[in-house]
């Protein structure tokens, strides 16, 4: 938490994030900034064409929204540099491109955001950058072991995608860093609300904003997020030869996401809880896997250095099939069926396939699905999930 700037002592992410629109000093505005739709930006003098101090100077740089969204992200993430991207993708894709070259080794976890692990597997293979995927269960020991002198970059993820696996953060960058190794996380599942990177010691943290920052499937948007100065100037560099902007728009609707991000993350995550304990009692469920249940993979890593959870996770089933999948998901009317997760809505996917792109997949006892828990009333979605669970037993 970073302390605030009167003698009041630390305030809550929740004040700070409405805080810094209603901060005084700055005249007579809108609680909101403006959208400005520009490419060109003009200037009163020539001398003044190229003077950064006086604002940006073309349209292709943060406007006031940008501008505002990437502050109040600094502050979350407890960072002293932010870049918006296009996409959560290009969040992770820029710090790649700024700190690897050809030669090096990346070491990454094999339950990885699948977009990331095929930019490492495609791209950056072509450019001459090995990546070494560990077990996702591997822990800190282990994972280290795989480092070599060649190896620039760690990628975390916890937890992990689709199977939900923890890692521990502060330990995995205390040791990167004795070793001169740089680590880059995906903080998207924590969203710089229930967990903040770079305070554990990680030197790179990246999000999807496109999750729960914007919060209503209406975006897609990335950042990265830094506090060295050097690392700082490798990644701006690097943002501003790639071209890799945030639009005006999106910016804006972000920031106006933002606002409210701890109220949505604390609900959704309540009734995920309510959710996943309920399907932890199902015959049909093997395991729920979701780190804030006591008996879940991760679960004390989790509590130690997490202060919230997302309202996402995945649910083993009891043998089944990709027919039974498929009829469990079709049989359910309040969970949208799409990819993408942190709206307001509920989701669910079958993800069984996606484990066959893995170097070391999992042993699971029966078919994955992963569900996003959304602002329904919860007691709505349990009752939905019988009713899938009903089509379920009848196609096996």
């Amino acid at each position: 938490m970073t302390a605030s700037d009167d003698t009041t002592g630390p305030r809550a992410p929740s004040t700070r994030l409405i805080a810094s629109a209603t901060r005084k000093g700055q005249g007579r505005r809108p609680v909101n900034p403006p959208v400005e739709r520009a490419s060109t930006m003009l200037s009163d003098r020539a001398r003044d064409l190229r003077d950064a101090t006086l604002g940006p100077t073309y349209g292709i740089e943060d406007l006031t929204a940008g501008r505002a969204l990437a502050a109040a992200l600094a502050d979350l993430e407890g960072a002293t540099d932010v870049w918006l991207t296009p996409s959560g993708l290009a969040g992770m894709t820029l710090p790649i491109m700024a700190v690897l070259k050809p030669g090096d080794q990346v070491v990454c976890s094999d339950a990885a955001y699948g977009p990331t692990r095929r930019f490492l597997t495609g791209h950056m293979a072509r450019w001459g950058v090995q990546t070494v995927f560990h077990p996702a269960e591997a822990d800190a020991e282990a994972i280290l072991a795989l480092t070599t002198p060649t190896t620039r970059l760690v990628i975390l993820e916890a937890p992990a995608s689709l199977t939900f696996e923890m890692v521990d953060i502060p330990a995995m960058a205390a040791a990167c860093r004795a070793r001169g190794v740089m680590t880059l996380m995906d903080n998207t599942w924590a969203s710089g609300l229930a967990f903040q990177p770079l305070t554990h010691g990680v030197d790179i943290s990246a999000q999807a904003l496109t999750k729960y920052v914007s919060g209503h499937s209406d975006v897609v948007a990335g950042s990265t997020a830094v506090r060295d100065p050097a690392l700082a100037k490798q990644i701006g560099d690097c943002h501003e030869l790639y071209g890799w902007r945030l639009a005006p728009d999106e910016a804006w609707l972000a920031l106006r996401g933002l606002r409210t991000l701890p109220l949505r993350y604390e609900a959704q995550a309540r009734a995920a809880l309510q959710v996943a304990k309920w399907l932890q009692d199902r015959p049909e469920v093997s395991d729920v896997l979701f780190p804030p249940l006591p008996d879940s993979v991760g679960h004390d890593l989790w509590k130690r250095d997490f202060t919230g959870a997302a309202a996402l996770f995945g649910v083993v089933m009891k043998g089944g099939s990709t027919t039974a999948a498929h009829a469990f998901l079709d049989a359910l009317e309040l969970f949208g069926l799409g990819y993408s997760w942190g709206g307001f809505e509920s989701l669910a996917t079958h993800e069984t396939p996606q484990l066959a792109y893995r170097r070391h997949p999992p042993k699971l006892s029966g078919e994955l699905l992963r569900f996003h828990i959304g602002l329904e009333a919860p007691e709505d979605l349990i009752a939905d999930l019988a009713q899938g669970l009903g089509a379920w037993r009848a196609a096996l």
